[in-house]
């Protein structure tokens, strides 16, 4: 097998999390790749969740289709994920918990084992979640003691004796299904060696945050929220140890503040947040944008509008990110395609405002942020190195006091030299309201458009290596269309419709602000229909590329807002009701 799909689901509270986190670092230590995926309700406890791996012999970006292994510890998860259970998987259920009913006639192997009365046998019934580790290290033919250091790593801080009865709870679940079951899922061969150390395993919260260290910042002030909290959690362990602070602030609206106030004292700074928050910030973009204030957002995406569905994902920020806050302003936005994309934009996002004296806003979303995977390096050779235009104390100097001119309108790129609080003669106001050259205010209409002029100016020379990339047959008359997440799948959607004989390429956003036009122009190139594939239900993508490029008679839109990833055979599905059938096979 190339590739495996492990699936684990109960109610909240029942270990679901822990066990997936620790069957997928072990399986990433042995030098597989896995890209991991979590479901779960926005409850403590209760309602139903799972943790899905993909387990697979090369680099792979999305969670797939298909399960091959279930552990059910109740019918739920029987019936939640019984349409994406392979041929001949087995099904593992707790028979000391329920008797398990199949809602269907598939071809799939039905296991009882009794989880939580080997648990008890082990040491107790919380873990069951470790017997079910054994089982699956049956079916797959692991040897148990691999994930020995592993449950050592996770348990070893509450004693010896834990430790053991972990380890004996994974041996007895082992032992149990070589005694009872003969059913047996073949496992691919692991592609990386175990001491690789540039083999990591990672989120993309976790990359952002890594990102923003990387990119100078040094303070961070955000509000918890899912599914971006986890940035914060990471960079309150790792912040510190290079100087920086953290600060959780009591809501959005002074989160963003902060940030701001410790950009224009000079220290890089950044929020992070989800759809909620970030419409809480609005105002302060605002702000950011008229007293030319670098500033970074990290906005993690899930399902709204409102309080939505806090944990399910969704890519429907990007109205909110592109056009939010009153009045016009520019803005960068940067749409991620992968995790190392998520460590090297927002790196660079932080030389980006500080470039063009602006916000700049990551768009990621919970698919990407709370989903782990194998990666084999972070691109930190590429991450950019720009103070932008930061006056010196010399120049400075030779001026005389209250002549620094902070928001020059004859700049012809509109970014005009920016000082620091404490450098002499370089005071001045960052306004708010409408200001002249030195910063007061003021309401002359010559002067507010000769300054709205001025900002409007800064992105038309703009570089940066994101915009658009494209795989796949160049003068293809297909195209599939995405943005950010989506990415991997995507890609594995254009391989299969190639195989089936489809001419077609995929065409993928790194960033929609500004909109790369150009870019995008010679991506189209030959195309004569695109499907435009998104998490949200007005096709948002569309609509900007409609606006800023045309093509609206080729466009075709792909959208799921459901609050569920896409899976393959949804875009193959929709690909040959747009594309012409009669080349798909």
């Amino acid at each position: 097998m190339q590739d495996c799909g492990w699936k684990i689901g109960g109610k909240q509270g029942e270990g679901i999390d822990s066990t997936g986190d620790i069957y997928a670092i072990a399986l990433h230590r042995m030098g597989y790749y896995v890209f991991t995926y979590r479901h779960f309700m926005s409850l403590i406890k209760g309602g139903h969740t799972n943790y899905k791996i993909r387990v697979a012999d090369e680099q792979i970006r999305h969670h797939g289709d298909l399960v091959h292994v279930l552990i059910a510890f109740d019918q739920t998860t029987i019936d939640e994920n019984w349409q994406e259970l392979a041929d001949g998987a087995v099904v593992i259920y707790d028979g000391a918990a329920f008797e398990a009913k199949l809602p269907g006639d598939r071809d799939v192997n039905l296991c009882q084992v009794p989880l939580t009365e080997i648990a008890k046998q082990a040491g107790g019934a919380i873990m069951k979640n470790m017997v079910s580790i054994g089982v699956t290290a049956a079916i797959h033919n692991m040897d148990p003691e691999l994930f020995h250091p592993v449950i050592e790593d996770k348990f070893g801080k509450k004693g010896a004796k834990v430790v053991q009865s972990n380890l004996e709870a994974v041996r007895q679940g082992y032992v149990y299904y070589e005694e009872h079951y003969k059913a047996h899922i073949p496992m691919p061969k692991p592609s990386v060696v175990p001491s690789d150390e540039r083999h990591f395993y990672v989120s993309g919260n976790q990359a952002a945050g890594f990102g923003a260290l990387a990119g100078g910042c040094r303070f961070l002030a955000a509000y918890p929220i899912t599914p971006a909290t986890e940035i914060m959690y990471w960079l309150i362990n790792e912040m510190p140890k290079h100087g920086g602070i953290v600060v959780q602030a009591e809501d959005e609206i002074a989160a963003v503040n902060m940030a701001i106030g410790a950009n224009f004292s000079g220290v890089p700074a950044m929020t992070s947040t989800s759809g909620p928050g970030f419409s809480l910030m609005m105002e302060a973009l605002g702000l950011a944008g008229m007293s030319e204030t670098p500033l970074v957002i990290v906005d993690v995406q899930r399902s709204g509008p409102s309080t939505g569905l806090p944990t399910k994902t969704e890519q429907s920020d990007l109205n909110e990110a592109l056009y939010g806050t009153h009045g016009e302003i520019q803005r960068i936005v940067l749409t991620p395609r992968t995790v190392e994309e998520c460590f090297l934009y927002t790196a660079d996002a932080f030389s980006l405002a500080e470039k063009y004296q602006m916000p700049v806003i990551v768009l990621t979303d919970l698919y990407m942020g709370m989903s782990s995977q194998t990666i084999d390096r972070f691109p930190a050779d590429k991450v950019m190195a720009d103070t932008g235009k930061r006056i010196s104390d010399e120049a400075l100097l030779a001026l005389e006091p209250g002549a620094f001119v902070r928001y020059d309108e004859t700049v012809k790129d509109g970014v005009s030299p920016r000082s620091l609080p404490g450098q002499k003669n370089g005071r001045y106001v960052a306004l708010g309201n409408e200001h002249n050259g030195i910063g007061l205010e003021v309401e002359e209409t010559y002067i507010r458009q000769a300054q709205a002029d001025k900002r409007m100016r800064k992105l038309q020379h703009f570089t940066h290596q994101s915009g658009v990339t494209v795989d796949g047959i160049k003068d293809a008359p297909f195209a599939l269309v995405g943005f950010g997440s989506t990415y991997g799948l995507l890609e594995e959607a254009r391989q299969k419709l190639a195989q089936s004989g489809l001419q077609v390429k995929h065409i993928h956003f790194s960033r929609v602000a500004p909109f790369p036009k150009e870019d995008f122009a010679a991506a189209m190139g030959g195309v004569e229909r695109a499907l435009v594939v998104e998490l949200n239900q007005q096709g948002q993508l569309a609509n900007v590329i409609r606006r800023e490029a045309g093509y609206h008679d080729i466009l075709f839109n792909g959208l799921k807002y459901n609050g569920d990833p896409l899976y393959l055979h949804e875009v193959l599905e929709r690909a040959g009701q747009v594309f012409p059938m009669g080349v798909l096979q």
